[in-house]
This record gives C-alpha cells, structure tokens and sequence, in this order.
C-alpha cells in the first residue's frame, strides 16, 4: 500500500459507503488497502470491541469443525492468524492460512513463533475466490469475519467445495443481527456510532476501515441467504448457530461429494 493511500487518500470515502459497499468495483483493492491500514491494531481491536468474545467464537468454530486426527485444515482469510493457531492446536496434520493482505500475513508469521504446535502452520497469500490449491486437498476449509469481504461470496463458497474432500467441513464465522429489537437497537448503535470512533481512535486509521466494516455488515447477506448460498455452492446439510444474543453466527456445511 502506497503512503499516499495511508496518508492522503482513504481507502473507503464517505462517499463510497452511502450505498452497498460489497457492490463498489474497486472492493478488493479497498480491502486490501485498509487491512494492511489497521493491520498492527487489529488485534486490540478485536479484542476491545467484541468485549473479549472473539476468541471464544473462534473457539466454537474450531469445535464446530469436528478435527479428526491428521485432517488437513484450510483456514481462509486468516488474518493475524488467531484461527488458524487455534485449529493448530487441534489433532490436525497440517494448518494452512492464506490471507490477501501481506501486512496481516506478516503479523501471523510473527505470532507464529511463539504458537503452540506452530510447526503445523503454513501461511500463504491468495485470493479466497482462486484458492491455489488442488482440488480435494482439505478435510475442513474456515473462513472468520471474511466472507463479506471477498468480491464474489458465491464464487469463494464454490472454491471452498472445490478443496474440500468427500465429507470436508466448511465452517464460517460472521457478524449477524440480534432479533429481539432492543437489543438489535443497541447493537446498531454500538456498531455504528460508537466502535467506529473508538477502533479508529486505537488504530489512528485513515483508512476509512471502521467506517467500512459495519456498513458491510449491515448490507451483507442475511442468515437464510448465507445458508442458501452455501446450499447452491454443493454443501449439504447446512446449520447455523447464533452466539453472544446472535451478534455471531456460525455456520456449517457438509461436502457431500467432492469434484473429480
């Protein structure tokens, strides 16, 4: 990312957010830029602003994924590697996380030397919607609080079938909306009045990226949309589960049959 995108030019304008964010041309080059933005903070971030409930979610992924001994695991858009250590731990062969932003990869790497069973981790820069790999190369393929970040989620769930072997799990973590109105009421408002202003204040972001991230929240794909389009990508028996008053969902799919 260039000092002119950091310093001068953010990489989500106001302007760019007063409709769908997820329908902007511009979308992976936006993101890319904004996380390699908040990249050193995130962390923090997502520690404060989900009131220390991000790793427990995680956790529950992890679970959710039902790690067999010697399973090989993909976990896509990994960050700054909290998941994908977290699957590490597990009976797992072998961990792969691949990310688009090398200034997350870099945070991952770091914190991957004072991981436990880190020698199980490999971290690989890709594009969630043209995933690098064989087909039927995975027993569980994860995605954390990224699927809504991908241009084409549709085209990412495909490629995740594709990796997946013949009864692979696909796991995914993403932000929903409470149902009961009083609370979705002060969730609206912490999401998107107040965590803006505290994350930008702790990661000194120009970016533009806490404008972003609740906007794409609130204009992704609902949960019945989310477990359809997983339907439609070849998952079967597709469940949901909401966490913390269905501030998270988690969601999980089977691969029935894998491609040729």
């Amino acid at each position: 990312m260039t000092e002119t995108t950091r310093d001068s030019e953010p990489a989500w304008r106001p302007e760019d957010l007063t409709g769908d964010p997820h329908a902007n041309a511009d979308k992976p080059q936006k993101v890319r830029d904004m996380f390699a933005a908040i990249a050193g903070s995130y962390d923090l971030n997502n520690r404060v602003h989900s009131l220390w409930r991000d790793q427990a979610w995680r956790r529950e992924a992890v679970r959710t994924s039902d790690v067999q001994p010697g399973d090989v695991v993909l976990d896509c858009a990994c960050g700054t590697g909290d998941l994908t250590q977290a699957f590490a731990k597990t009976e797992a062969s072998r961990v792969v996380g691949l990310d688009f932003t090398p200034e997350m990869l870099e945070v991952a790497r770091r914190k991957k030397t004072h991981a436990p069973h880190g020698e199980k981790i490999e971290y690989v820069e890709g594009d969630a919607q043209d995933l690098p790999f064989d087909n039927g190369s995975f027993d569980v393929v994860s995605i954390a609080f990224g699927i809504r970040n991908v241009q084409d989620p549709g085209r990412a769930l495909a490629e995740f079938a594709r990796v997946l072997r013949s009864g692979g799990r696909l796991v995914v973590l993403e932000f929903g909306t409470p149902t009961f109105a009083p609370l979705r009421a002060i969730n609206d408002l912490y999401c998107g009045r107040i965590m803006p202003r505290t994350a930008t204040w702790i990661s000194r972001d120009r970016s533009g990226a806490y404008r972003y991230l609740p906007k794409s929240v609130s204009t992704f794909l609902s949960r019945a949309q989310m477990q359809r389009a997983m339907v439609y990508a070849g998952f079967s028996d597709v469940r949901s589960r909401g966490m913390t008053l269905g501030v998270c969902v988690c969601y999980r799919g089977l691969r029935a049959h894998a491609p040729d």
